[in-house]
């Protein structure tokens, strides 16, 4: 696999036969991880890129109720169509409320492949 093309596995570490990052080896565990880091990554989080995340984890502590789990919908799908439309089209967006934690379930269609898929988020 070229450097431009790499899929760096998260989180990051070393392949210690090769000496160099870990790669993702399954199109769909990487874009998963993707989604991952996109809606937990808080902005603020990055140096660089400060407006870059979704920040999931605020809604846990904000008002726990169906407001409050629409609020988390609307803010999960507006950071992934920003941060991963060209990856993605994310279709649904549904967040649950549940004591200390917020169940988000995401379904997107895979554009390079068409294919649909869907990952859920436990987050406390």
């Amino acid at each position: 696999m070229s450097k431009s093309t790499a899929r760096l596995k998260f989180p990051l570490a070393v392949d210690q036969g090769l000496g160099r990052l870990r790669e993702e080896p399954n199109p769909d565990a990487y874009i998963q991880q993707l989604i991952r880091q996109v809606i937990l990554t808080g902005p603020g989080e990055r140096v660089h890129r400060p407006d870059f995340g979704g920040g999931l984890r605020r809604h846990v502590f904000a008002l726990n109720s169906f407001g409050g789990a629409a609020l988390a919908e609307t803010t999960v799908y507006q950071a992934l169509d920003r941060w991963l439309g060209a990856l993605i089209r994310v279709e649904k967006v549904e967040a649950t409320p549940r004591d200390a934690t917020l169940d988000v379930a995401i379904t997107y269609v895979v554009l390079a492949r068409g294919t649909r898929q869907y990952l859920n988020v436990e987050v406390a």
